[in-house]
């Protein structure tokens, strides 16, 4: 009897310490050892979540309050020159469905698409390396069950990461400002850096071609104000002194009227 009890021990033993390969472990050795490996992960899995949260929060830190260029504003180029001149800085966002846009339009068979799509690639490029601006590039994913207009994503994108849009349709900043996102069109900041004349000021200015009353005649500021001269489609080619008789102002910007003196 006591020796079939030592033999059931000795087949006890070996079933639940011996290890594939060969190796004899107690079983209370393992399940030490198991406690162990559980302990070090248990502590260590909030840390890991902290810093992957850490890390995703400041993912949107980088890019609250930026700017979100759209397809017209890169190609028109001013931004880029304001950027240059140390007047705009900050964070610029951009979309990645705009960077494919914009490489379409690179890739187009029409000569001057093509290469207005080129130098707005290059001038991103450039901006990468500019001093006191910071690139983020966005991956698409907002709504990928529906293929999105370049619009919606700008505006979307605007909206949840509180920026501005910078662009030169006329179209997509109204859409944007009912919606609540702040828009700012390029074509509206150069007119209102346009020199402002008034009234009774007097210029010289050459007449370049008649107007749509064949007795007018019409001129341009350096900055592109267009001036209807009465009287003037005579002069065309020469250059003569004008006073400013008004000024009106349109979507387009500002036209003077002006009579010859």
């Amino acid at each position: 009897m006591v020796k079939q009890n030592k033999k059931d021990q000795k087949q006890i033993a070996t079933k639940g310490g011996q290890s594939k390969g060969g190796l004899h472990l107690p079983n209370v050795g393992i399940g030490a050892f198991a406690d162990e490996i559980a302990k070090l992960v248990v502590a260590r899995l909030p840390q890991v979540m902290q810093g992957k949260a850490k890390k995703k929060t400041g993912k949107v830190k980088k890019i609250d309050n930026a700017f979100f260029f759209d397809t017209s504003a890169i190609i028109d180029g001013r931004i880029f020159d304001v950027i240059k001149v140390g007047l705009f800085s900050g964070v610029i966002a951009l979309p990645e469905i705009v960077l494919l846009e914009l490489k379409h339009i690179a890739d187009s068979t029409d000569m001057v698409k093509r290469e207005r799509g080129r130098k707005g690639l290059e001038s991103l490029e450039k901006l990468k390396k500019t001093n006191g601006i910071k690139f983020v590039l966005i991956p698409d994913g907002l709504n990928k069950e529906e293929k999105e207009e370049v619009d919606e994503v700008l505006i979307k994108c605007s909206k949840s990461y509180k920026g501005r849009i910078i662009t030169c349709d006329y179209n997509l900043e109204k859409k944007a400002r009912i919606q609540g996102v702040i828009a700012v069109n390029m074509n509206a900041v150069a007119n209102m850096l346009k020199v402002t004349a008034v009234p009774g000021e007097s210029l010289t200015i050459k007449i370049l071609h008649v107007g749509k009353d064949s007795s007018q005649g019409v001129g341009y500021l350096d900055d592109g104000t267009m001036i209807v001269v009465e009287d003037g489609s005579r002069d065309v080619g020469s250059q003569i002194n004008v006073v400013i008789s008004r000024v009106i102002q349109t979507d387009a910007g500002r036209i003077l009227f002006a009579k010859k003196i």
